[in-house]
């Protein structure tokens, strides 16, 4: 997230919680109209978190936002948070639609799976690798993970043998 107060927040030891920004926006003593976050990796979050405290939040579209501060000399975070301030009082700014909090579990369940598969793909691939070094041929591996001849056969006194 992109904000003017980051710089001096962070000397004071204050992060970039909802708790926090909540906690800002409402000692400002200022009528807030619309809160604007530049979409990124903990903008959903926040944005959940604002929103559900009852702030007119929006998320801004990444590119959109890129392409309006190319102009822009010297790029500061402070910069950009007037530039992104500018942005949300013309109404120069596409929405970006935040999706559910179920959504975003199972979004975050299926790539936990994904990247879980890849691994343990990954590490029967090295086995092998090793393995055919040593003259073991272990054929090729079914969907469920047990492969069509007995990979270990000969092999499984030697492999006993050194510990393994």
């Amino acid at each position: 997230m992109r904000c003017g107060r980051n710089r001096a927040d962070r000397s004071r030891g204050e992060g970039s919680e909802p708790e926090v920004l909540i906690g800002w926006f409402s000692r400002l003593g200022l009528a807030v109209t619309r809160i604007g976050i530049e979409a990124g990796p903990l903008s959903q979050w926040l944005y959940a978190g604002m929103r559900d405290a009852g702030l007119a939040v929006e998320l801004l579209e990444t590119r959109h936002v890129r392409d309006a501060f190319k102009a822009m000399p010297v790029k500061t975070d402070r910069n950009d948070a007037r530039g992104i301030a500018q942005l949300m009082r013309l109404g120069w700014f596409r929405p970006v639609h935040c999706k559910s909090l179920p959504a975003q579990e199972v979004r975050a369940l299926l790539t936990a799976r994904k990247l879980l598969q890849t691994k343990n793909h990954d590490g029967e691939m090295s086995l092998r690798g090793v393995l055919r070094g040593f003259g073991l041929k272990v054929g090729r591996s079914s969907r469920s993970g047990r492969s069509s001849r007995n990979a270990f056969g000969p092999w499984r006194a030697r492999i006993a043998a050194c510990g393994c």
